[in-house]
């Protein structure tokens, strides 16, 4: 028995000389909290899962414009809004209030009359081409490429020698205004199809 006795005591002794020595009645400190930090990995994957729904769509860039006041008011006129709202993707080819400005006198309040939507709606959707296409995917003038908008009719869209893209008779002035639904592409007038075609 007092072998037994003296290998317990033994092992209580090694067991005591190898745990950290705290003298009495002094307290022991938890290590402090770690606080949760957002990191830029964080915020990317944060914008990666943000829904269609949360991104701004092509509608909404032009709402928070006031040179775009007339095309929305002929936008939604046409009832394109929902469409212009929709996944898309479209490329829009913006007359601002100043180009809407310049047509003859009373148009676009004739335009804007119920009982002439459907020309509305013919002049607005020549305007919006199917896709998203960059000022830099614009083909080359001496491409001859036409291009056709969202009601089937042929636009002329081309980068010209001196980098300038027109559209039809039209200048550019403004490229490449991204939305979550397309591209925005700033023109000086208002484009009206021939009504022959």
């Amino acid at each position: 028995m007092k072998p037994f006795l003296f290998a317990a005591a033994a092992s209580a002794i090694v067991l005591a000389a190898c745990s950290p020595a705290v003298e009495e009645g002094t307290p022991t400190v938890a290590p402090p909290p770690v606080e949760a930090v957002d990191t830029p990995i964080d915020e990317a994957i944060a914008e990666d899962t943000a829904t269609p729904a949360e991104a701004e769509t092509l509608v909404d860039v032009l709402a928070t414009r006031p040179e775009f006041s007339s095309l929305l008011a002929a936008v939604d006129a046409a009832g394109l809004t929902e469409t212009l709202a929709g996944p898309g993707p479209y490329t829009i080819f913006a007359p601002t209030n100043d180009a809407f400005a310049a047509l003859p006198a009373g148009e676009l309040d004739q335009l804007l009359l119920p009982e002439n939507k459907d020309k509305l709606v013919r002049i607005v959707s020549y305007h919006v081409i199917p896709g998203k296409v960059l000022a830099a995917e614009v083909p080359a003038e001496e491409a001859g490429t036409a291009t056709v908008s969202i009601n089937n009719l042929d636009l002329s869209v081309r980068r010209t020698a001196d980098g300038s893209v027109m559209v039809n008779q039209f200048t550019v002035t403004e490229g490449d205004i991204d939305a979550g639904n397309g591209v925005i592409h700033v023109i000086d007038g208002v484009l009206v199809p021939r009504m022959e075609e």
